[in-house]
């Protein structure tokens, strides 16, 4: 039997390495400067917990923005779980590395997207996030809740 090196696998596992060295120093430090992440993935993934609520509302995939208000960021090797507003309810989650589709930070134009199974292709690709805009406050100068977004609206 013939080996190969899987190199698909390998970024992926590289790409989601990164995410979780990315958030772990948000978690630690706070978020610096303008940057600011939209973090779509499967609300279907076996090990994704979620608000019923919100599972019902997004039963496929769901975007969520880390930016203004996000509170109890807690990183481990597998995943992460965050409190998030959505319109003055703070709901927990906890959001497996495996089951994000997106990692999108907007304010340096930097994106993963990891191509699901069904796709005719597996391999993961870095999308441009250059046409991302996000409103970071309210018009009277509050913080906006956390949102969630659809990027298939920014998608070329």
């Amino acid at each position: 039997m013939s080996r190969s090196i899987d190199y698909g696998n390998l970024m992926h596992d590289a790409m989601r390495s990164l995410i979780r060295q990315v958030l772990s120093d948000v978690a630690e430090n706070g978020l610096p400067g303008a940057h600011h992440f939209f973090i779509t993935f499967d609300t279907m993934h076996p090990e994704v917990e979620l608000a019923d609520w919100l599972s019902d509302r997004f039963p496929e995939d769901m975007t969520v923005v880390m930016q203004h208000w996000f509170d109890d960021l807690d990183v481990t090797e597998d995943g992460f779980a965050v409190t998030l507003n959505f319109g003055d309810s703070p709901e927990r989650m906890y959001i497996p590395f495996d089951a994000i589709r997106t990692f999108v930070d907007p304010s340096v134009e930097f994106g993963l997207r990891f191509e699901t199974q069904d796709d005719d292709e597996a391999e993961e690709s870095i999308a441009g996030a250059g046409d991302l805009e996000a409103d970071e406050d309210d018009e009277d100068g509050t913080p906006k809740d956390a949102e969630v977004v659809s990027l298939d609206s920014f998608r070329k």
